[in-house]
């Protein structure tokens, strides 16, 4: 939609924004040449979660915050749960843990997999800038054909049938407990999960060839990547074990600059000496940024603060995958974007977030097949371990896949939530979600260029490449932002209407 403002200024709305878990626009600005002056990616939904876990027992929380969202509730079990672990002093047993990791790598897979087919693969199986109607999963169906349909839904419900195995149920599973997990696996589950991994090792090296042949195998493709405005040279985190390879279970966060170097690796406990979050009046999600570094405004470069959490940011950060397909795909992913397969030259080109989505598919099911077939995986006793400790203060971590997501809660000695902090995946890309929105739209909107649904969907790309869920990533500071709520009929007249103003802006 375009408008012009009262100052004649004219406004290109993207309203709303399509293939995202969750709801934003985009308001684009264009002087009077018809150049791009400003832009701004607007999250106008708020979701309270924090406020809703104060008062609570603790333990109730992993049962709570996994309803922040039903596409990632895997992600918020997880981390819930390992800061309740952390607020009882828990050391997990090793079977827990792993009972844990083999879950979550088996969700990895199936996310990473909706992404990939239904979100962010129309815009290459079907084109940028093909009729919207068929750019859509029916439509990649329909080119591809039913028989790679098959894999993947196949590849989603069996998924989806891992998470009832450990969790009583295929969505919002609740399994995950302070001190491990709520039942132990049995050998009949186990050989299910098994022949459940297998398939999801050859699903993701299916997955890869298909991108190989689909994305690189096309040259206006491989242009849009390496040459479209589609780049941010910032700083990248992730998750890493003690080798300095991926994990998205468990580890410490690594962050590099955007030469490779590295900044600061901390454990996740200490997440508030190196991350700051910002808040602005026109948007209800928050701005996350490096403390060393500080907040410079929404710019890239090493002199910024800001910093990207993605599945290309995960590789950036690592210094080899964990296991050997993964390897071989990660170092070609290297080699390919910059010509050295060891991965110490950082990847800045925004769309190849989809390609580093599948080297972590790859290594999330080679990985639950390591863990299934560890004998120790049925051991029927040390699946969790009892609280004993008079509980206080726990952070809890993963690796969302669509970023580090963080769980804090502060408690009194009864173990009541006195307070909550989430810093959710898709919250610490929004800066950079912001300015990959805005230097899309400076390098393709011009004077003299038709602005059509093509080119906009083309801007809608440089979000959609971070796989956002804004359902779970709104989490502001309340009486921030203006808001207007309207009382309609059931005919859609309005009936009364009441208005907020906005505030200024702070830190946080």
């Amino acid at each position: 939609m375009s408008t012009t403002t009262s100052s004649g200024t004219r406004r290109i709305s993207i309203d709303p924004v399509t293939r995202l878990e969750g709801h934003g626009k985009i308001d684009i600005f264009l002087d009077a040449d018809g150049e791009v002056a400003d832009c701004f990616f607007q999250v106008p939904e708020l979701r309270g979660f924090e406020r809703f876990c104060e008062g609570r027992p603790v333990e109730e929380l992993p049962r709570i915050t996994p309803r922040i969202c039903g596409v990632c509730p895997e992600a918020h079990l997880m981390a819930s749960a390992k800061a309740c672990d952390e607020v009882y002093g828990i050391e997990l047993p090793p079977t827990a843990r792993m009972l844990r990791e083999l879950q979550y790598c088996l969700f990895y897979v199936t996310d990473h997999a909706t992404h990939f087919y239904a979100l962010g693969g129309p815009d290459f199986v079907m084109g940028p800038e093909s009729d919207p109607a068929t750019r859509n999963l029916i439509g990649v169906i329909g080119k591809v054909g039913l028989e790679i349909a098959g894999k993947v839904i196949r590849c989603r419900q069996w998924g989806h049938e891992a998470a009832a195995i450990f969790g009583g149920r295929p969505v919002n599973p609740v399994n995950a407990i302070p001190g491990g997990m709520s039942k132990p696996l049995s050998a009949e589950e186990r050989n299910r999960l098994d022949e459940i991994a297998c398939y999801m090792v050859e699903f993701a090296e299916f997955t890869l060839e298909l991108f190989r042949s689909v994305v690189l195998g096309n040259q206006q493709y491989v242009d849009l990547i390496l040459n479209g405005p589609y780049r941010h040279a910032t700083y990248s985190m992730g998750l890493v074990d003690a080798k300095n390879r991926s994990n998205y279970y468990d580890g410490e966060v690594r962050v590099v600059d955007p030469d490779g170097r590295e900044l600061v690796k901390y454990p996740p406990r200490d997440y508030l000496q190196h991350v700051a979050e910002r808040v602005e009046p026109w948007t209800y999600l928050k701005f996350p940024y490096l403390k060393a570094v500080g907040w410079k405004g929404l710019v890239d470069g090493k002199e910024s603060g800001v910093y990207r959490a993605t599945p290309q940011s995960r590789l950036n950060v690592a210094d080899a995958m964990s296991t050997p397909k993964a390897q071989a795909a990660y170092e070609q992913y290297f080699e390919t974007l910059t010509g050295d397969r060891s991965g110490k030259r950082p990847v800045h080109h925004t769309l190849a977030i989809h390609w580093a989505r599948v080297v972590e598919m790859i290594n999330a099911a080679e990985r639950a097949l390591e863990l299934v077939r560890d004998p120790e995986i049925t051991n029927q006793e040390k699946y969790r371990a009892l609280p004993t400790r008079t509980p206080s203060e726990g952070v809890g971590c993963v690796e969302a896949p669509r970023g580090t997501l963080t769980h804090h809660y502060i408690t009194d000695e009864n173990g009541i939530v006195r307070r909550a902090n989430l810093i959710v995946g898709t919250t610490n890309n929004h800066a950079a979600i912001s300015m990959s929105i805005k230097q899309a739209a400076q390098g393709l909107i011009h004077r003299g260029v038709e602005v059509s649904e093509g080119l906009l969907n083309k801007i809608e790309m440089a979000f959609r490449a971070y796989d956002p869920c804004y359902g779970c990533a709104t989490h502001s500071l309340p009486g921030q932002m203006p808001m207007t709520v309207r009382v309609r009929a059931a005919d859609g007249t309005v009936l009364a209407e009441g208005r907020r103003a906005a505030r200024g802006s702070d830190n946080g």
